[in-house]
C-alpha cells in the first residue's frame, strides 16, 4: 500500500476528513472530529491506528518485523503497522477499519447520528 492508496481508503470512509494538526508532516485522518489513523507524509512506510489492547499484542507478535507500538502515541491502544509488505494487504486494510470502527464506538450518540445520515 502506498500513500495515494492509504490516503483514497481512508478519506472514502464516511465522515472522514483529513488534516496535518501536528505540522506539515503528520497526516491525521479523524471521523467526526476524533483520529483514526495518522501517518508521515513526507516518507510514508506505514501508519498508525487505534486497536484494542489484546488484539493489538496478538498482531505484534504474529508480525514481530511489521507491528509494534505505535510511536509518539499510547503503546497499549495504537500499532505502527508498516506498509513493506511484511503485513499482507487484507490485514492492513482491516486494521484500518478496526480503528475508524473503534472510534465511531466512542464517539456520542448524537455524533454516531449525524455520521449515520451521511452519504
Amino acid at each position: 500500500m502506498n500513500i495515494e492508496e492509504f490516503r483514497a481508503y481512508c478519506l472514502a470512509k464516511k465522515g472522514v476528513e483529513e488534516s496535518l494538526p501536528f505540522g506539515p508532516s503528520a497526516l491525521v485522518f479523524k471521523v467526526m472530529g476524533k483520529m483514526f489513523t495518522i501517518c508521515n507524509i513526507d516518507d510514508f512506510t506505514g501508519f498508525s491506528a487505534k486497536c484494542d489492547p489484546e488484539r493489538a499484542i496478538e498482531l505484534r507478535e504474529e508480525y514481530p518485523h511489521g507491528i509494534s507500538g505505535a510511536y509518539h502515541m499510547s503503546k497499549t491502544h495504537w500499532n505502527g503497522v508498516l506498509c513493506d509488505g511484511s503485513v499482507p494487504h487484507h490485514l492492513l486494510i482491516e486494521l484500518i477499519d478496526n480503528s475508524y470502527d473503534l472510534i465511531v464506538k466512542s464517539l456520542t450518540k448524537k455524533l454516531r447520528d449525524e455520521l449515520n445520515i451521511m452519504r
